[in-house]
């Protein structure tokens, strides 16, 4: 898993409150294989782009000074609705590392930091700060320290947010649930070598 660090990237005005995962990534695209070419344009699939394939110049991804955004400043309770964490995967494949909300969908969030995309959370008066900067200044940047646990808007201003310490290292450290397993490596080993000794009668017959 990519770790998370600092961050100093174009971020993007999301004005939505409740966005569901089905929003993020539509039922039907939750069997395609993340390698897919394609699968970056599944997110926000029924929002970005017309019934006949063509964008919705409407929607802020769609718009040239957020073309590359990779963080969104949202709402309320962003990533409700169902558990699907092809939500994040889609997300982390247009390039997204960071949504700033003021609530989340609690598997979601969870989902999140399972995959290297870090979940903010900041109070809704700073959030629409936040999001009226972002559309006064298109294509400003927001600056993320995780180590520091702050946020920096386009006007300089230093958000402080709230982040659990195990939740914090794994994320600056790039760790996974497998990563987490393999720093235990060599002790696993050693333990299945003791019972392999131990239990040998347990073991199956060779020849």
């Amino acid at each position: 898993m990519q770790p998370f660090t600092k961050l100093s990237a174009i971020a993007a005005p999301f004005d939505w409150s409740n966005v569901n995962t089905d929003q993020i990534i539509p039922a039907r695209y939750l069997r395609k294989s993340r390698r897919h070419p394609d699968y970056a344009t599944y997110l926000f699939r029924d929002l970005r782009f017309n019934s006949d394939g063509t964008e919705n110049p409407d929607f802020v991804l769609n718009q040239a000074a957020y073309r590359q955004a990779k963080i969104l400043v949202a709402d309320v309770n962003f990533g409700c609705g169902s558990s699907r964490e092809g939500a994040v995967f889609a997300l982390a494949a247009f390039g997204i590392r960071s949504v700033i909300a003021a609530s989340f969908g609690d598997i979601h969030y969870n989902n999140c930091f399972k995959n290297g995309l870090l979940p903010i959370r900041l109070e809704e008066k700073v959030l629409a700060r936040l999001r009226a900067q972002l559309v006064e200044q298109p294509g400003s940047t927001i600056e993320i320290d995780l180590e520091g646990q702050f946020v920096v808007g386009p006007d300089g201003t230093k958000h402080m947010f709230d982040m659990d310490l195990f939740r914090k290292r794994c994320l600056l450290e790039g760790l996974d649930d497998i990563g987490l397993t393999l720093i235990h490596e060599e002790t696993i080993a050693s333990f299945e070598t003791r019972y392999q000794e131990t239990y040998n009668w347990t073991m199956p017959r060779q020849g």
